[in-house]
């Protein structure tokens, strides 16, 4: 028959793992929000999965499409001691019958006893490698990624937190199924790569709004990287805001606890403290600044839960 490749597989399909997609898009009613004028809807992408909830399946599926295409055995990657990444990494590698290996910053970890996060990913499978901190700010450089993939025979490289040109790809499909359906979408941004995918999706007339969990203003480099490579350019409109981190990674102050509490309470939703909490305190800030005329429509991407966090206390 011609034009057709027999000889040729079809795309992997990882439908059996089940996905639930569109995820749900839910208004709420806060007073809080409605007396600057704007209304406020969450968009449950924890809902999504749930061992790969929010942006952890959006940036994860699109490597792993790619690993199982190429017939690798093996998945490796890298992050903290309490890594959202390696435990959604870990779980998806016990999914599909793949080996899973876990790059983590800190030889002097290798020495204690395991926290609940890194158990979590021992008990899905995974293998952990200790490197210390100096080699790990250098786990992009190509000698240092070859010395470890040689270790591990047919190893597919996901980076830290997933992100990467594929796995802004993925979360393109994000900003498109929030087309229409508010001005500004909100998300916490860890690597950028879910902002970058985000923006990208999104219709011209609406803009992204990313929330920054680390200190050092360093993202915006990051997500016009991962925009460049992934769609040519940057793209879409989109902005950070860095004043809500906290103080940095897993800074919880006691102000931001209450408020998620708070929230949690209203709305009936475990709110994480980590990423989620500093967005939606971030996003009332704004609206009590002004930030918003009044009419807007928020959108406040929720990509994962505190029930389904490992706790880092």
């Amino acid at each position: 028959m011609t034009g057709a490749h027999p000889s040729i597989p079809p795309p992997p399909d990882l439908g059996r793992l089940r996905p639930r997609l569109p995820s749900p898009l839910q208004p709420v009613e806060d007073e809080r929000f409605e007396q600057y004028g704007v209304s406020l809807l969450l968009k449950r992408d924890d809902l999504i999965h749930p061992e790969l909830p929010g942006n952890k399946w959006r940036k994860l599926a699109p490597n792993l499409r790619t690993a199982l295409a190429e017939g690798r055995s093996t998945l490796l990657t890298f992050g903290g001691a309490y890594s959202n990444h390696l435990r959604a990494t870990a779980a998806a590698g016990r999914l599909l019958g793949l080996a899973t290996v876990g790059v983590v910053r800190g030889a002097e970890l290798a020495d204690r006893p395991l926290n609940d996060s890194l158990a979590h990913c021992v008990a899905n499978g995974m293998r952990l490698v200790f490197i210390d901190r100096a080699t790990y700010r250098r786990k992009a450089e190509p000698e240092v990624t070859a010395r470890l993939c040689a270790r591990f025979d047919d190893a597919f490289v996901i980076p830290e937190g997933g992100s990467n040109a594929a796995a802004a790809a993925g979360c393109a499909e994000l900003g498109r199924e929030l087309r229409g359906a508010a001005d500004v979408v909100a998300v916490a941004c860890g690597t950028g790569g879910t902002l970058a995918g985000l923006a990208a999706g999104l219709a011209p007339e609406q803009r992204a709004l990313g929330f920054p969990v680390l200190k050092g203003g360093f993202l915006d480099k990051e997500i016009e990287r991962l925009q460049r490579e992934a769609f040519g350019g940057r793209t879409g409109t989109w902005r950070l805001d860095d004043r809500f981190h906290c103080g940095g990674y897993a800074k919880v102050p006691e102000e931001l606890d209450a408020f998620c509490a708070d929230f949690g309470e209203r709305h009936g939703l475990s709110v994480d403290r980590i990423y989620v909490g500093k967005m939606l305190h971030g996003l009332l800030t704004l609206a009590s600044e002004g930030a918003f005329p009044r009419g807007t429509a928020l959108a406040a991407v929720v990509t994962g839960t505190a029930d389904q966090a490992v706790s880092s206390r």
